[in-house]
């Protein structure tokens, strides 16, 4: 490893991977409670969308704070405001309150998780990239797949598992305080190295993260309220949830081999083939609402998949220093893709139902899927 040890790699990510835990806990509870109280889905696209519109927002300015503040200190800051978030969903009862919990945790998520990916990509050893980065996102999968299921496995009711969402995020505070701050130093950006560059240079693989983004983080909160309007009760509700997360941490380690060993083209086209019949699929789920557990599986799974696959591409495509913009650019795909997903998913769904969001869908694969054929064929 050419810079942070392998002990700092390890702590950051064991963090990074409890506090999405706690996020993938937290956020269909909070759905299901808004849907009982009577708010649309709608609406609760709308409440759901306020975390990744807050890291959309500011990751343009985070290679910047890193590069002034350095990897370890703007971790531990954005941890900080993770924990006051959490606090914030549990001290509160009403969509104001939560919506501003909901804007200080999403100030946070946009400085831990691009110190995280920085980190990663930087030391990952380019001819096992693929794997490394495959594994992590594994973890991350694993904790999106168990965070729902935590309530029906616990027992557990809606306010009790907001306080335990409290803790998780104090433990992820305590293992970054733990962490040496000198083991990185600050990493000074060249203006070459910014996100806006980036975005520029690599549009068709922030394009294909921003459609992993909508797959894998805009449909958890609207799934989960839609299977609550039908009947279920919370505890099978946000397992819809759940299985997006089952399939997130299933496909990440094969995504990450096969971008060892296959052409990203052919990757990335079968990945946004397989959203495409998830896609279709979905319009079935009235009928047959098993379908509504299979196509989270495939969106989670393939979905996760897209940003993992991009993540890899732009470490290859930048080095050094100007890793950091290279990874706020997919991170910024990714996110406006989770604040959009939400938003458009939850009033096409309020408006045309599960026929209208299934073409919604469609439609965003076949967007995958120009953008998939425009990257080189190598």
């Amino acid at each position: 490893m050419s810079g942070a040890p392998l002990p700092l790699l390890w702590r950051l990510g064991a963090a990074t991977t409890l506090i999405v835990m706690a996020f993938a806990m937290i956020g269909p509870v909070l759905a299901v409670l808004l849907q009982q109280a009577g708010h649309g889905t709608g609406a609760i696209g709308a409440f759901a969308m306020l975390p990744f519109l807050l890291v959309a927002l500011l990751m343009p300015v985070i290679p910047r704070v890193i590069g002034r503040f350095g990897l370890v200190r703007t971790y531990r800051c954005g941890a900080v405001l993770q924990l006051l978030g959490a606090t914030g969903y549990a001290l509160g009862g009403n969509v104001g309150w939560w919506s501003v919990s909901a804007v200080v945790t999403g100030t946070g998520a946009a400085l831990l998780w691009n110190a995280t990916e920085t980190l990663l990509t930087q030391e990952a050893p380019p001819e096992m990239r693929g794997r490394v980065m495959g594994a992590y996102q594994t973890a991350l999968g694993a904790a999106l797949a168990l965070g729902p299921f935590l309530p029906a496995l616990l027992r557990l009711e809606a306010h009790t598992v907001l306080w335990l969402g409290v803790a998780m995020v104090g433990g992820c505070l305590l293992l970054a305080l733990g962490a040496r701050s000198r083991a990185v130093t600050a990493l000074p950006l060249p203006h070459s190295g910014g996100t806006w560059q980036a975005l520029r240079a690599v549009p068709w693989l922030a394009a294909l993260a921003f459609a992993g983004g909508v797959f894998e983080a805009g449909l958890s909160a609207i799934g989960a309220a839609h299977a609550s309007s039908l009947g279920m009760d919370l505890r099978t509700a946000t397992s819809v949830a759940g299985a997006i997360g089952v399939g997130s941490f299933l496909f990440q380690y094969p995504a990450g081999w096969a971008a060892d060993h296959m052409p990203v083209r052919r990757v990335f086209t079968a990945a946004a083939l397989l959203l495409a019949l998830a896609s279709v699929a979905v319009a079935f789920a009235g009928q047959a609402p098993w379908l509504l557990w299979a196509c989270g599986l495939l969106w989670g799974g393939v979905g996760g998949a897209l940003y993992t696959l991009s993540i890899i591409q732009v470490a290859h495509a930048y080095a050094g220093r100007a890793t950091a913009g290279g990874a706020a650019a997919m991170i910024t795909g990714y996110t406006w893709g989770g604040t959009l997903g939400p938003l458009a998913s939850g009033w096409t769904l309020q408006a045309a139902g599960l026929t209208g969001l299934a073409v919604l869908l469609f439609l965003l694969a076949l967007g995958a899927l120009a953008a998939a054929r425009r990257l080189a064929p190598g």
